[in-house]
């Protein structure tokens, strides 16, 4: 298979474009969409965010120590670009777009209603990179959409309509093709039938 060799770029696709809520007190909240949003831990639960200094909620991140991390549908496509594209200092980007702010319960700022699921966080350490800095965040909350849980109380996150980001373009995540570990389970033998005849 031939390729071409190319100068070294971010090309660690796709990636999950988030909506990034955030709020200074006593400010109107704001949303900030990001791409660069990563798990970085799990015990304990921490994510990243990778923001210039130059966006608006920079600063507002930066001071507050908080922000919530919003995950996006296809119905929330067109917000969630919008979000991106706009400055929450010319515009109120909750009014703007119809996005419901809803109350958090561990951080002072809001998450989005619509999103299906909302991750509290709380900033650990900032890391100067370069272009951007990158937010190191604890997970100090999460809340689901109850429609997205089956009879079991399980989340069932594929039902939402999931979107992720790509060299410029938003795509719905697709069908599934496996789950964690399927590669290495054992096919249950398949109970043979009795042949005996019940008399």
């Amino acid at each position: 298979m031939a390729k071409q060799h190319w100068k070294p770029g971010n090309m660690l696709y796709p990636v999950p474009a988030v909506m990034v809520s955030c709020q200074r007190q006593g400010e109107k909240p704001n949303i900030i969409t990001v791409a660069w949003a990563g798990t970085v831990c799990s015990d304990p639960a921490m994510v990243s965010v990778s923001i210039q200094k130059k966006r608006y909620s920079y600063g507002i991140i930066r001071d507050s120590g908080e922000f919530v991390v919003n995950l996006t549908t296809k119905k929330l496509a067109k917000a969630t670009d919008y979000c991106g594209v706009r400055s929450g200092r010319d515009v109120d980007k909750f009014a703007e777009t119809g996005l419901t702010p809803c109350p958090s319960q561990a951080v002072g700022c809001p998450g989005i209603a619509q999103s299906p699921v909302n991750i509290e966080c709380r900033v650990t350490e900032v890391k100067n990179l370069g272009s951007h800095d990158l937010f190191l965040a604890q997970v100090v909350g999460v809340s689901v959409d109850e429609t997205l849980l089956d009879a079991s109380g399980r989340l069932r996150l594929s039902r939402s309509g999931l979107m992720v980001y790509s060299h410029g373009n938003y795509f719905e995540v697709g069908q599934q093709i496996g789950s964690f570990g399927y590669s290495v389970k054992k096919k249950k033998k398949q109970k043979k039938k009795s042949t005996l005849s019940h008399k």
